[in-house]
């Protein structure tokens, strides 16, 4: 059945008041993005009840903003025809009539809501604006920067011009206190990204961000995260294949196993990327650099198989896109990070290194290094910049390296 002929079917005798002359256009785009029969009705009951409340107040269709949904979930109900007379609505009923006013706004047919979220200070917005233009870096690196600048400007003061040494040092000891080494690093390079910026625009003294300390660490001291291969195999042979979810997910977790690709690469992705005739697939890493990957025959297939079978109708560009309605891409790299850590939960994998996609590409890049494959061919697989990063790997034959590692001198015959 058509969208248009379902969701004529479904509206049936409702009246909402307001907003009953857009109910065919709202059951439409409902039915469009995927949502359940069950689950536009319950939108559509939602609507009538709404539209009637609204009605009863002379609450014109203008009206429907954030302060008049705070009033609607504080209501107790007496309105004709709704469940639960003499009672608030429940959370989860406000809720649906959140997102339904959310549908309501996206089709123009209700004003659209406040930009929500933490004032942006001026010169946060600026420093955004340099780093798009002149750093070059990604949405997703930019916003990082900007949140974790906004923790700092505080103990920093407004004022750049009064910047010294001893207050930059002090704001960021007294902000790291506690936080992981790893994430403390984060806000160190920020910072004296942040200072750098200043100092370029005349805002602050030169050479402040020498005054940044460092916070110690050793550089790739750890040994790699990664799985061996047939503990790979059973978190790719985990998916239900017999519903679309399963698909989906067996082809992300190929395709980060196979390549040894990143979350965010996957997220990115368009169907313009997949080269079916070359057989290879163009890759937007770090940097916006891109380069040109062979696409592996099971990774290839198992796309293939979800395209045909399992994607959404849409004009979305995105590869991989949500299971659940609406219908969306992937919003975030936690997401494709949550397939791989569902999947080692069905393959029963007790205790993996680590739950992340990284896994799968340390695991990628473990393999391919014993299979022979020399580091510059690594490296230019997973897109390292510099193949001191590669080297990272060579330390995974724990065997070999205690085979070859000389025990301290003060160290006795006896003692070995």
């Amino acid at each position: 059945m058509a969208s248009k002929d379902l969701a004529t079917a479904l509206i049936g005798e409702r009246h909402g008041g307001s907003l009953q002359p857009h109910f065919l256009n709202l059951a439409e785009h409902l039915v469009d993005q995927g949502y359940a029969v069950l689950s536009v009705r319950n939108y559509l009951q939602a609507a009538s009840h709404l539209g009637q409340w609204m009605n009863d107040r002379d609450i014109p269709l203008t009206g429907l903003t954030d302060e008049t949904l705070g009033r609607f979930a504080r209501h107790r109900c007496r309105c004709s025809g709704a469940r639960g007379a003499g009672r608030r609505p429940s959370p989860m009923y406000v809720r649906r009539i959140r997102s339904l006013v959310e549908c309501l706004r996206s089709l123009g047919i209700a004003r659209p809501g406040p930009v929500m979220g933490p004032p942006t200070h001026p010169v946060l917005v600026s420093f955004r604006d340099w780093m798009l233009r002149h750093r070059g870096l990604s949405a997703w690196t930019i916003k990082g920067h900007e949140f974790r600048m906004s923790k700092l400007l505080p103990a920093l003061g407004d004022d750049p011009s009064v910047y010294d040494a001893t207050g930059v040092r002090q704001a960021l000891l007294a902000h790291v206190q506690g936080l992981s080494r790893a994430y403390a690093k984060s806000h160190v390079s920020v910072l004296r990204t942040f200072l750098r910026y200043l100092a370029v625009e005349g805002r602050c003294r030169p050479g402040l961000e020498e005054a940044v300390p460092t916070i110690p660490s050793w550089r790739l001291s750890s040994l790699p995260r990664y799985l061996d291969p047939p503990d790979v195999e059973r978190v790719i042979e985990s998916c239900d294949l017999s519903r679309a979810c399963g698909l989906r997910d067996r082809a992300v977790l190929l395709l980060l196993a196979r390549l040894g690709l990143r979350a965010g690469d996957i997220i990115t992705m368009t169907l313009e990327d997949v080269d079916w005739q070359a057989g290879t697939l163009r890759v937007r890493g770090k940097g916006r650099k891109e380069v040109c990957l062979p696409l592996p025959q099971d990774a290839g297939d198992a796309i293939l198989e979800y395209l045909s079978r399992a994607r959404p109708v849409t004009k979305l560009p995105q590869v991989f896109l949500c299971s659940h309605a609406p219908i969306r891409a992937f919003p975030a790299s936690s997401t494709v990070s949550d397939i791989v850590r569902l999947a080692l939960e069905r393959a029963g994998i007790a205790n993996p290194p680590s739950k992340g996609a990284h896994l799968l590409r340390h695991s990628a890049a473990t393999a391919m290094l014993r299979r022979g494959a020399s580091l510059d061919a690594i490296a230019t697989v997973l897109r390292h910049q510099s193949t001191d990063t590669t080297a990272h790997y060579a330390k995974v034959d724990t065997k070999l390296l205690a085979g070859v590692t000389q025990p301290w001198p003060e160290v006795s015959n006896a003692e070995r």
